[in-house]
This record gives C-alpha cells, sequence and structure tokens, in this order.
C-alpha cells in the first residue's frame, strides 16, 4: 500500500516526544508498505521552507508551522489551521491508496478528509485523545459557537472515517456515545518497547552517579508533558507531604511545557524545590533509557476529570516495558489494569498524607517493587508489545482499503483480561 499518514507531532526516537507514528511507520515500511508521513517543523527561526527527509525508509514532508505548549490558544489554533491547509496542498501532490490521520488536533480531519474525497480512498482516523470533550470538561473551550463547531466536525470525522482506531477502551466508549458504529473501531493504545527498556544496572549507576541528589535514594520518575491537564500541582503537594515524614524518595519531573516556569516557581514557595523534588529537560526517548534503568517507580498523572482518564500516555507504557511499578493518581482503565495486574500503586481518592504514608512505605519495601515490577513488564509483554500492536495497527488499514471495516473491531477489541 501506499499510505499518506498525516501527523502534525511527528518526532524519530532522536527527538523528544512520542514515537508512535514513527515505529508503526518503520514497521510498515518493513512490512512492504510505502509511507509518507506529512508533518511540521515545530522549531522557531531555522527553517521557513517545505522540506523532505528519509527516516528508516519513511519518506517525511516537514511544513514549517512552529508549534509549542508553551504558546498561548489562540497562536495553538493558528497553528492547527495553517498545518491543515499546507499539509492538503502537500498531500495533494502524493499518490495514495489510503490516508491515515492521528489526532490531536482534531483539525487534523480537514486535510485528510479532503485528500481522502478528492482521491476517492479510505480515511483511517486515529484518536489519541477525545477532543473536544476533555476542553470542554476541563473549562478550557468556552465559547459556545466553537464548541458547537468542534463537536460538529468531530463526529462528521467519526461518521466519514472508513475505521477509527482509538488508544484505549474508554476512548472508543466515548466514540461510540456519538452514535458510532463499534464494528468500524479497533483500540490500539500506545506500546511497549521492551527490548529497548530493557534493564541495565550499567546505565542505571551511571545515571544515578551524575546526580549527587540521588546516590542511592528511592527514585520516582514523571517523563511527559507539563500541560494543566498532567496535573503536575499534585506532585508539589505530594512531595510536600513526603518531605513532612521525613521519606527519602525522591521525584523528578522530566519534560517541558506551558506550566513548567509555574511549577518551578510553586515548588520553590512551598520548599521542596531541589530538596526532594527535581526538574530536568526533555529528551529524545533513547536517552530516557538510562533514566528509567535507575527509577524504582514511575508515574502517570492527569486532573480529576474523567473525560482525561481515557489516556493512552506513553510514561505509562515505558514503565511497564521497563518492569516498573506505576503510581497513578487517577481512575480509568489504567487504574482497572494496575488493580487487576498488582504492578502499581492507585491513589485516586486518596489524601496526599495517605498516599505520601503509602509511597514511602513502597519504595522502602525491596520484595514488593521486584514483585510488582514483574507484574507490570508481564502486564506490557501479554497485551502492549509494540510488534505486536504494529501488526494488528497493518491489519485494520488492509481491512479498510478492502472494504471490510466490519471486522476492525475483532482485530483489536481492546479487552485486556
Amino acid at each position: 500500500m501506499k499510505i499518506t499518514y498525516f501527523h502534525q507531532y511527528f518526532v524519530s526516537n532522536n527527538m523528544p516526544g512520542g514515537t508512535r507514528s514513527y515505529e508503526f511507520a518503520k514497521r510498515l515500511v518493513k512490512m512492504g508498505h510505502e509511507v509518507s508521513i506529512i508533518t511540521s517543523w515545530r522549531e522557531h527561526g531555522n527553517k521557513k521552507k517545505f522540506s523532505q527527509t528519509i527516516d528508516s525508509g519513511i519518506k517525511v514532508y516537514w511544513i514549517p508551522v512552529p508549534y509549542s505548549n508553551n504558546m498561548n490558544y489562540f497562536a495553538r489554533v493558528w497553528a492547527f489551521f495553517s498545518f491543515a491547509f499546507f499539509s492538503a496542498l502537500k498531500a495533494n501532490s502524493l499518490k495514495a491508496d489510503i490516508v491515515f490521520a492521528s489526532s490531536t488536533p482534531l483539525t487534523i480531519a480537514l486535510p485528510s478528509m479532503y485528500i481522502s474525497k478528492i482521491k476517492k480512498i479510505p480515511l483511517v482516523f486515529e484518536v489519541r485523545d477525545l477532543w473536544p470533550s476533555v476542553p470542554i470538561a476541563m473549562n478550557i473551550l468556552k465559547n459556545p459557537f466553537l464548541k458547537y463547531a468542534a463537536t460538529l466536525l468531530e463526529v462528521w470525522t467519526y461518521k466519514n472515517a472508513k475505521s477509527i482506531i482509538a488508544l484505549s477502551p474508554e476512548m472508543k466508549k466515548g466514540i461510540v456515545s456519538k452514535n458510532i458504529d463499534p464494528k468500524k473501531i479497533a483500540v490500539i493504545p500506545n506500546c511497549c518497547d521492551l527490548k529497548e527498556f530493557q534493564y541495565s544496572k550499567k546505565l542505571a549507576a551511571k545515571f544515578r552517579k551524575k546526580r549527587s541528589w540521588l546516590n542511592d535514594k528511592p527514585l520516582l520518575v514523571y517523563a511527559g508533558t507539563f500541560g494543566r491537564v498532567n496535573n503536575l500541582s499534585y506532585v508539589i503537594n505530594l512531595a510536600k507531604s513526603l518531605k513532612q515524614i521525613k521519606s527519602e524518595v525522591r521525584i523528578l519531573l522530566i519534560g517541558d511545557g506551558f506550566e513548567r516556569v509555574n511549577l518551578i516557581n510553586k515548588a520553590k514557595i512551598e520548599g521542596v524545590f531541589e530538596k526532594n523534588l527535581f526538574f530536568e529537560n526533555q529528551v529524545p526517548k533513547k536517552q530516557i533509557i538510562e533514566c528509567y534503568s535507575a527509577a524504582n517507580m514511575t508515574a502517570n498523572f492527569v486532573l480529576d476529570v474523567k473525560e482525561a482518564w481515557a489516556n493512552s500516555a506513553n510514561k505509562f507504557f515505558d514503565g511497564l516495558a521497563a518492569g516498573k511499578p506505576i503510581l497513578l493518581n487517577h481512575g480509568g482503565w489504567m487504574q482497572d489494569l494496575v488493580n487487576s495486574y498488582n504492578c502499581g500503586l492507585c491513589m485516586y481518592g486518596k489524601t496526599f498524607e495517605v498516599t505520601a504514608k503509602e509511597l514511602d512505605l513502597a519504595m522502602s519495601d525491596p520484595d514488593w517493587l521486584k514483585s510488582a515490577g514483574k507484574s507490570a513488564k508481564e502486564l506490557g509483554k501479554k497485551f502492549f508489545d509494540r510488534d505486536l500492536l504494529a501488526e494488528r495497527f497493518e491489519k485494520v488499514l488492509h481491512a479498510s482499503k478492502n472494504n471490510k471495516s466490519d471486522l476492525v473491531e475483532k482485530i483489536a477489541d481492546g479487552i485486556y483480561t
């Protein structure tokens, strides 16, 4: 197949960020398909023209549309629509048998639907977040007209896509609630790169040696976006409670985003900055592996908004791949998995004082860490291995191209029992 692949935030494994599109596209190329990814060059100032690269056999077309989590709302909206316009122009010049679009932003539906219609080829639409449900629930998207228009675009896209890939079972439920046939929806979450995240005693020692504040102390790691939905103020309160009970646990936040400066300032005010809570800049995925070898536990944090619980955060699956217990502060399908497989701590609904005590106790128990870490690894192998899910991904594309989208649900049903 010749596949035109829209993803505004594409990154390779040499760049910071989630590599789902890169890893799947790379495997599609190995399977004999021709993959053309249309994405944005998001760095400021050093690229003003369209460019093309080839990475692992993937043709990548870069459109110079700067984007950052630090942008304000209107700058982001301008970036979304600019990319939609210019990506449609580029895609129109490419030969394709099928078009695949990965959202967010939801505006990716505009160029992908245009290409699907004008070239008369099927569209497979990937839902990474329930948008606009999440920003509406968070009271970010307030304007009645914009809420109506975004919801209209969402439903129109779902109905016109040949097939849909949801990144979690709860995202599938959200899509079905829009009166969409569940038979055309596959559930393919983010994945575990089991080989890459193999534990390395050497890398763990190297990571700890570089940080005088760490030494042999227990380490909890969060690696991801510093956005409002990620609720990292929770971590500051947790660090404060840990400090009050004189816990040796150290927390490391790695990443960037709109909330970063505010979080650092708040951590300083609360007296936990570089005491038991530390910040580092985001790094490419291949560098984060060193950190995960050194960590005793990893974490996923989101706001107490049920619409956000449907998330399929890379950090959760990287933790499973690394064989590390997971700390969650939210409910939803991830909480169900952690509870069912005894591979971490679920703190939703608990006070910071109770959470701090339970975390400190768990981090001081090598037997529990070993057992929970082993369960995490087994869960990752059983359901979320990257190669396994890439095969299902390809089957969804084939079924969609061959007008058999009614088989998509059976290919990846999202049942993890």
